[in-house]
């Protein structure tokens, strides 16, 4: 498999030059050379089969001979080893609970399976690595859980302060050792233009051997389109296609569920739930792609005015807005029917759902309305205990804290503060 530019100014590599790279010369991000077809005889015994084959079965294509087949299986066994589970919530919506992992968020899977990648690719290297990452909440987390103590690999969280929760900070400041966390007096957008000017920095470039560990990097993207296929293994029985909602803030999340899509899973309907955060939703209307300001809101993880993986989703459909909106959908979500939704379906199902769950619930809920013959799921993006106050407002209490956390949250936070111009981070990175 070779990956291009999409600004197509630069030259094909593989997936080991893609991953290192994270992003290309050009500036621009990478995309396969091709989309792999699964066979009918793959989801036919999609049953039978358990996750750790279906993600190799998956992603061995992507990765073609960069890695051993059997070093492979056993990165994709580490990287899904945690359940995934589809539960119904009422007759028509269900959730794929992607929060069992160990920092209790989705981006779990693409950290893991990234950060083994790296990690043997630069094993035999006499130069260091330094991933360089933002993060809006959830990916800094994943990312210092999966590259801690990786040999060889150095690793840069920069977010926004005052809008990650506490639990988020947490996971990202308080593991130390090869994880530095930048604590920046900006909003996300900020975070992420500071690490893309880090790139074409030739003198930082230089001196630091610098990667990615944010979607645009495909070792983060690719893996996770592995759980849209668990996922169908449990819904399969529904007999149907589904509609699938995904609460979207940089898109690379549901950009993993258009590649599966057109790798040939079912299905019916995407809808790119937002938050107050609209570029997306009002580009779909207009046909405009006109960033705003970002807006701080309780679903913090998708305050992105720029998404930087909607590039991705416009090649899937050949950049032409009538086929995208056929298959695409999005619609914004308010702070207001946020927490509504919160309080209402926990009273009805006795399901608790975070904030950005509650985004993807209600954006599907309003879907289903018009097609009572419909069904679909929601991701769940995240732990409700990561956003305690929002659910606090919404309910009158806390989510209780896991076991597996309240260790965590004890420890020392650890984090450097810097302004949001980028020659405070290009003094860290040179210093």
């Amino acid at each position: 498999m070779q990956y291009y530019s999409l600004a197509k100014q630069s030259p094909v590599v593989d997936f080991k030059e893609a991953t290192i790279a994270g992003q290309a010369p050009d500036k621009s991000l990478y995309f396969p050379s091709e989309v792999p077809k699964l066979c009918a005889a793959f989801f036919d015994t999609l049953e039978s089969k358990s996750e750790a084959d279906i993600a190799f079965e998956v992603l061995r294509p992507y990765v073609g001979a960069t890695i051993a087949e059997d070093a492979l299986y056993n990165i994709v066994s580490e990287t899904v080893n945690f359940p995934i589970p589809l539960v119904p919530i009422t007759n028509t919506i269900s959730s794929l609970e992607l929060f069992h992992g160990p920092t209790l968020a989705f981006k779990d899977i693409g950290a893991r399976f990234m950060s083994r990648c790296l990690g043997a690719f630069v094993q035999n290297s006499d130069r260091k690595v330094t991933v360089l990452v933002a993060t809006s909440g959830d990916t800094g987390g994943a990312v210092a859980d999966g590259f801690y103590k990786v040999p060889g690999v150095e690793v840069v969280i920069l977010y926004p302060s005052g809008k990650v929760s506490p639990v988020q900070e947490k996971q990202l400041t308080a593991l130390g050792h090869n994880i530095h966390a930048l604590e920046v007096k900006g909003s996300f957008d900020d975070c992420q233009r500071m690490v893309k000017q880090a790139f074409t920095d030739e003198q930082v470039k230089a001196k630091k051997f610098l990667t990615s560990a944010n979607s645009i990097n495909v070792a983060r993207w690719l893996p996770q389109q592995v759980y849209y296929f668990f996922a169908y293994k449990q819904w399969k029985q529904q007999g149907q296609p589904p509609v699938i909602t995904v609460p979207s803030g940089n898109f690379g999340n549901i950009c993993a569920g258009v590649l599966a899509y057109q790798s040939g899973l079912p299905v019916k309907q995407f809808i790119a739930a937002c938050n107050a955060n609209d570029t997306i939703p009002r580009f779909l209307e207009s046909g405009k792609l006109e960033p705003r300001d970002p807006i701080p809101t309780l679903s913090n993880a998708m305050d992105v005015a720029v998404p930087s993986n909607f590039v991705r989703i416009l090649e899937f459909f050949h950049q032409e807005l009538p086929e995208l909106r056929e298959m695409f959908k999005s619609v914004r979500v308010d702070d207001a029917t946020t927490l509504a939704t919160i309080e209402r379906v926990y009273k009805e199902s006795n399901y608790l759902l975070d904030p950005h769950g509650a985004v993807g619930y209600y954006a599907l809920e309003e879907y289903l309305k018009s097609l009572p013959k419909d069904k679909g799921f929601i991701l769940e993006t995240a732990h409700p205990v990561k956003f305690p106050d929002a659910i606090e407002q919404a309910l009158g209490f806390q989510p209780e804290v896991p076991k597996g956390l309240k260790g965590l949250l004890e420890r020392e936070k650890k984090a450097e503060l810097i302004g949001a111009e980028y020659n405070e981070l290009r003094e860290y990175l040179l210093s």
